[in-house]
């Protein structure tokens, strides 16, 4: 662990929502946070790990976390673990939202809980939900035998008795001022094949348990993020669900994992790619990596479980080269989340590509780069090479450049990797990819215009 390295970033208020299964917690938490970050289905115990995103209301900043559904005496792993989760979210909260099925009655599990709830000493305010109308709410003075003095109707799904319930919720937390862009924390998203020690990793960098760890392929299913400081800087590490192919998921909840999980990564700054030595670079890791390159994203390839390997540091980063031939930009790190070794080496790493991909070059740098360029070394099929006048960044994260020619065509890919490499040897961007786009020259645009529609021209 790395718990003595690291600290957990806690300046917001924890709002933390519990309850017993399929009672609409994940309902309320993408209500409460404006997102869908929850997966929210009919099936109980979609939610296994704790989701935490930030909120705001009427001016002030929480943290809220839902969590999954609590049980008592039920056999098998994922309850006892869930439970533990729940109980780890609670002695964080500085206020609970015990979320309860208003359309039935109180349960035992629902009876365990409270006495729980209330032998943490933590606020809480219960929700009772499904009250999608008028007539329900008189029967939630019902629910008052729970001991909680604060108890409100509400329908997640339609937002009924939502202001009151977060009136309730953060009247004791204070207003803070709004984040500049250069606090903005960097989002880093934790993406492999199942079982490739995502969450283990997560749990690693934080210190603590924020996702359950388990040998079942499949475990993690929504997005678990946690977020930590390190040397004054800010980061969010987001643990992803494992990615298959579309025809290896077959339930509801794991197809909408996968599709979260390629959300999380369009949402992230840098990507950190997890393989495993043993079984080598698969396609899967390919198809995997393919959806960061493709997003623009700054990569790291994270070689873990490497404390277990045989196989050397060379010969095995010369195979991840080769399997990843259009990740060539990506630095290659070996770890071992379980112990922890080498597992500080991923901050620079992280920074680096953040760093870079987020870097500017000035035109005049640019069109300087453009004189010193040897074109000669390239060669591209066809008639002639474009002449590139001049060229401008476009655009960061990815950096993108867009060279203005006299031909009006895509360049050629030869021609497109050479000026890659070429930047990329000149102005770094190490550990991100980069986008090079061809224009046609202005003034001859028009008078290719002109060509093309020769009545117009004429007027």
């Amino acid at each position: 662990m790395l718990s003595s390295n690291f600290m957990i970033a806690a300046e917001r208020p924890q709002l933390v929502v519990v309850g017993r299964p399929n009672v609409g917690k994940s309902t309320l938490f993408n209500r409460i946070t404006h997102s869908r970050r929850s997966i929210v289905g009919d099936q109980p115990g979609i939610t296994r790990d704790r989701i935490r995103l930030p909120a705001t209301w009427r001016g002030k900043q929480f943290e809220v976390t839902d969590t999954g559904g609590m049980t008592f005496g039920e056999e098998g792993d994922f309850p006892e673990l869930i439970s533990d989760q729940v109980r780890i979210a609670v002695g964080t909260a500085d206020h609970v939202i015990f979320v309860i099925d208003g359309r039935t009655e109180l349960t035992p599990n629902d009876r365990e809980l409270a006495q729980l709830l209330r032998r943490s000493g933590r606020a809480v305010t219960v929700a009772v939900n499904k009250c999608d109308t008028d007539a329900l709410d008189d029967l939630t003075a019902s629910f008052y035998e729970l001991g909680f003095p604060e108890v409100v109707p509400v329908s997640a799904e339609h937002g009924r008795g939502f202001e009151r319930l977060l009136l309730s919720a953060t009247k004791d937390f204070p207003r803070f001022e709004e984040v500049s862009e250069e606090e903005r924390p960097i989002r880093v998203a934790i993406i492999g094949r199942p079982n490739a020690g995502k969450s283990t990793l997560l749990n690693c960098i934080t210190g603590q348990e924020h996702a359950i760890v388990s040998a079942i392929p499949g475990t993690t299913r929504d997005a678990v993020d946690a977020e930590i400081v390190r040397r004054g800087r800010r980061f969010v590490f987001v643990d992803t669900a494992g990615i298959r192919r579309k025809g290896k998921t077959v339930q509801m909840a794991e197809k909408l994992s996968v599709v979260m999980a390629r959300r999380h990564l369009r949402l992230a700054d840098v990507a950190l790619l997890l393989v495993e030595p043993d079984e080598g670079v698969t396609a899967l890791d390919a198809h995997i990596a393919g959806y960061a390159h493709e997003g623009g994203k700054p990569c790291v390839v994270v070689v873990n479980k490497w404390d277990l390997s045989e196989k050397t540091q060379p010969d095995f980063r010369l195979h991840v080269q080769e399997q990843l031939k259009f990740l060539d930009y990506a630095p290659i790190t070996f770890v071992s989340a379980l112990s922890g070794d080498r597992v500080e080496n991923l901050f620079p790493l992280i920074l680096k590509g953040n760093t870079a991909s987020r870097q500017r070059v000035p035109t005049s740098a640019l069109n300087r780069f453009l004189a010193e360029v040897d074109f000669d070394r390239v060669t591209v099929p066809g008639f002639f090479k474009p002449k590139i006048s001049y060229v401008t960044q476009a655009s960061i994260a990815p950096p993108k450049f867009v060279f203005f020619t006299n031909k009006s065509q895509p360049f050629h890919f030869g021609l497109e990797r050479f000026l890659i490499n070429q930047l990329r040897k000149t102005f770094g961007f190490e550990g991100t990819p980069i986008v090079v786009r061809s224009k046609l020259k202005p003034r001859r645009a028009v008078r290719e215009l002109r060509r093309r529609s020769p009545s117009e021209g004429t007027r």
